[in-house]
């Protein structure tokens, strides 16, 4: 999943993307609200991780401003503030969980799982879709009760089919979630990675939407 963090410690944002990307998540990296709000494609991500002490301006705000412009992805605050009437205050700008420092990775993870599940629809700890089960704690993966092995790239990319089921996946929005920037991206990167997840959950379970990208099958 690819989730943007808002977080003006550099030392803890390379961290943090450092542990997140070792579960299967790519993590963009804005220091203020500013250059959050530069990302020309803010509806890619899966997720936002908030810090509330922001140098330009504080993250309530910040996640007003996310909310007013329509956006509806989870949104995690991330602070070393921890009243009850702050927390009460950013769940009520909208954001979706607040977790106060210092937290453990695990944890982070765990939140950041359970928010994109239930934003999928789908509250325990397993995705599934037409016959598809994956295991986000186990990393594990069934087609019609059977297990698969997959690589990591390969389950990245049937978790973000499986969290967006109705969904038509453009080619750059799965390149975007599968890969950080530039690093690893070629011109046929996704068809190949269509092409080998296809060969271990069947080649009719992911179709090919002409013009417009690839839809899990229903």
């Amino acid at each position: 999943m690819r989730l943007l963090l808002i977080e003006d410690d550099a030392r803890l944002a390379n961290r943090m993307a450092v542990r997140l990307a070792s579960d299967g998540m790519v993590v963009e990296h804005a220091s203020t609200a500013a250059q959050a709000l530069q990302f020309d494609d803010l509806t890619s991500f899966a997720a936002l991780i908030v810090d509330i002490g922001l140098p330009d301006v504080d993250g309530v705000t910040f996640i007003r401003r996310i909310r007013s412009l329509g956006l509806t992805m989870p949104i995690l605050i991330l602070s070393a503030r921890g009243t009850w009437e702050e927390k009460v205050e950013g769940l009520n700008a909208g954001a979706d969980d607040y977790v106060v420092k210092p937290v453990r990775a695990e944890e982070l993870v765990a939140r950041l799982n359970a928010l994109l599940r239930r934003a999928a629809g789908q509250a325990g700890e397993r995705l599934s879709a037409s016959g598809i089960e994956l295991d986000l704690r186990q990393k594990a993966a069934w087609v019609d009760g059977d297990p698969i092995d997959l690589t990591q790239v390969e389950f990245r990319l049937l978790q973000l089919f499986l969290l967006r089921p109705a969904h038509i996946l453009g080619h750059g929005e799965i390149l975007e979630h599968l890969y950080p920037a530039a690093k690893g991206r070629e011109a046929n990167t996704v068809e190949v990675n269509i092409a080998r997840l296809r060969r271990k959950i069947g080649k009719d379970a992911i179709r090919t939407v002409r013009g417009l990208g690839y839809r899990l099958r229903r």
